[in-house]
């Protein structure tokens, strides 16, 4: 598990629109890399384009490339489904099945794929859920439905469900933003647990929240009304909070704007 990924001059449009220019950087693998920048700069189009999601979208395109430990997800001989079975995502607001128990919200990604033993299925919601840091609050309730957790409880059953795959790259984008403080320092303190096993790119708006949790962080920002949002600068994240090498970032990160 935990594969690197290249990003190179990655193009992405909707439509005719040309949303993200030019973006080429690195993932390391067991490694947190945070994506920031003002609303509307394509950070989160470019996250979804990891995993090819951005192509699920009507209209939407990309050109460049994006390998995962040098392998092209974007070639023509890739299955999709495959890529996003390999590199997982979680999104902004929990998405658990509601009326699907704890047990199957887990193991939906496995029985999608034709697993059917029981006992394998049963060990592989277990690991997931304590890998998930949420084991010990719901190994009595299994069988209840996945929508009866609290809101910062059913992020972390996302989470399980996206690691029952066993993925090489978690994907998450603004995975605290509807979560109160609390479920919120639970996610970011299991995103530093996750890390260990897994390469983690992260789209976040909360600045402190990238700092806390992030090993690099990339800024992102719009040039102007219309044109297409640009990678600015992916550094440590120690240096871009502290002594980033592009005024922008700066700004950015001393509230000047956005």
């Amino acid at each position: 598990m935990a594969k690197r990924i290249d990003v190179k001059d990655l193009n992405l449009f909707y439509g005719k629109f040309h949303a993200v220019d030019s973006v080429t950087l690195s993932v390391p693998p067991r490694n947190v890399t945070a994506f920031i920048g003002p609303s509307g700069c394509g950070k989160s189009t470019v996250l979804r384009s990891l995993n090819r999601m951005h192509e699920v979208i009507p209209g939407a395109r990309a050109e460049g490339q994006v390998l995962l430990d040098g392998e092209d997800i974007y070639g023509s001989t890739v299955d999709p489904v495959s890529v996003r079975r390999t590199i997982g995502m979680v999104f902004q607001r929990p998405n658990p099945f509601p009326t699907m128990s704890i047990r199957d919200n887990v193991v939906a990604g496995l029985k999608l794929a034709g697993v059917k033993d029981k006992k394998r299925l049963d060990e592989v919601a277990e690991r997931a859920l304590r890998g998930a840091n949420l084991w010990t609050e719901v190994k009595d309730r299994l069988n209840r439905p996945g929508g009866g957790l609290s809101g910062g409880q059913q992020q972390r059953l996302c989470i399980a469900r996206a690691i029952a795959v066993q993925p090489d790259v978690l994907l998450m984008d603004e995975p605290c933003s509807a979560l109160d403080p609390i479920s919120t320092l639970a996610i970011e303190d299991l995103i530093t647990e996750l890390k260990k096993d897994y390469t983690i790119v992260i789209v976040t708006h909360n600045m402190q929240q990238a700092a806390r949790v992030s090993d690099q962080t990339g800024f992102f920002n719009l040039p102007g009304v219309g044109q297409p949002g640009r990678l600015i600068e992916l550094d440590d994240t120690e240096k871009i909070f502290s002594n980033p090498s592009e005024k922008a970032t700066e700004d950015y990160i001393s509230g000047r704007f956005g």
